[in-house]
């Protein structure tokens, strides 16, 4: 059973993660080849983004997977002839089990060290990628606006880099805008930084105050347009690219980095202990309901539906376990509290599938106990 729980959880995992990551993809390739930027940089940031994508995935592939070879063996027969050797639901659900510590120990490495390694590497080749004015510039027949205030065009862009009708506006000052047209241009590196070389254009400067219009010739002109480039510096210093280890050893001291509360370093750190758990749970959640109720030819669909109710109604437990957390950080122990139902969900599951009749009893005393006498 362990190796079918694997081969369709990698099944699983792999679509899903297709749909996800093909998803955020093609609006990263949308925003990042609109600026100019060369594949290869959408490649890296789609890579960048696949440990988050995973992380989000595992506990859905895992779910998927046991549901789906149960399914599979309560309609071939195999669960009835395995029951009747003797085989204890307990006993039936110990691979399960195994199998959601090999995914939880998976998602573990995700949250613990890939997806805050590759968020960090994110922002900075984010940041990067802004500062890159170049290439920002560099398309032709569009009107482009590189900083607040500022709009360029190109007609044309040779094969020798050689830009044609270029026009430049800069109004960053109401009271001097200041429109430059040139039939010829070039981008020059300079002292670190990138500079416009316009040629053979006119430059247009309105004085507000004035309401008067100066115009200006010019044989060449150089603008430094390494100034519409931000020059902050780019700020690690979050909660998200934070280490557990650190976490763990002094949440103050990160709070206090990161600038934000207690409540959120400890839900973040147990966020991503909860994160291996939910794996394991959402396995046995939906191995341990498909155990339940008698056979029909028309198979399992309502256990089925009833497993994919419990999952989210354990998603919904750990959204609302989490604002509390956040606003104070000495009720971190709510953050367990979806796996601890999804435990005892677990368990009461195959309690019942051990004895089959006590549900059934159950439900025939019930209406006999309303009976007057």
């Amino acid at each position: 059973m362990l190796s079918q729980f694997m081969v369709l959880f990698g099944f699983f995992a792999l679509v899903l993660v297709s749909i996800f990551w093909i998803n955020k993809a093609v609006r990263m390739f949308d925003r990042l080849i609109g600026d100019g930027q060369p594949a290869w940089v959408f490649v890296e940031f789609t890579a960048l983004t696949l440990p988050g994508v995973i992380g989000v995935v595992l506990p859905i592939a895992a779910f998927a997977a046991a549901v789906y070879v149960v399914n599979r063996l309560s309609s071939e027969s195999e669960l009835t002839v395995m029951q009747a050797t003797g085989y204890s639901p307990l006993r039936l659900a110990r691979p399960v089990f195994v199998f959601g510590v090999i995914v939880a120990v998976m998602m573990s490495l995700l949250a613990h060290f890939l997806i805050p390694s590759s968020l960090s590497q994110l922002r900075l080749r984010l940041d990067e990628v802004s500062r890159n004015i170049t290439a920002k510039l560099l398309s032709e027949g569009e009107f482009l606006h590189p900083a607040p205030g500022v709009t360029f065009y190109i007609r044309e862009i040779t094969l020798s880099g050689e830009l044609r009708d270029v026009f430049l506006s800069d109004r960053r000052d109401p009271e001097a805008p200041v429109t430059y047209t040139s039939s010829r241009a070039y981008l020059v590196q300079e002292g670190g930084g990138t500079r416009l070389v316009m040629v053979s254009g006119l430059a247009q400067n309105i004085r507000a105050e004035q309401n008067r219009l100066f115009t200006t010739y010019f044989d060449d002109f150089s603008y430094d347009i390494s100034s519409l480039v931000r020059r902050d510096v780019v700020n690690l210093d979050e909660v998200a690219f934070a280490g557990t280890l650190e976490m763990l050893r002094d949440p103050e001291a990160v709070a206090a980095r990161t600038g934000v509360s207690l409540g959120a370093v400890m839900a973040q750190m147990h966020g991503r202990i909860t994160a291996a758990l939910l794996c394991v749970i959402a396995a046995l959640v939906g191995f341990c309901t498909l155990l339940v109720g008698a056979h029909s030819r028309f198979g399992v669909w309502r256990q089925v539906l009833l497993a994919f109710g419990l999952l989210v109604g354990l998603k919904i437990v750990e959204s609302l376990v989490l604002a509390p957390v956040l606003a104070s950080a000495v009720l971190w122990p709510l953050l367990y509290l979806p796996a601890l139902i999804g435990l005892a969900l677990s368990g009461l599951l195959l309690a019942l599938a051990s004895y089959p009749g006590l549900w059934h009893r159950l439900r025939r005393k019930g209406p006999a106990a309303e009976v007057p006498t």
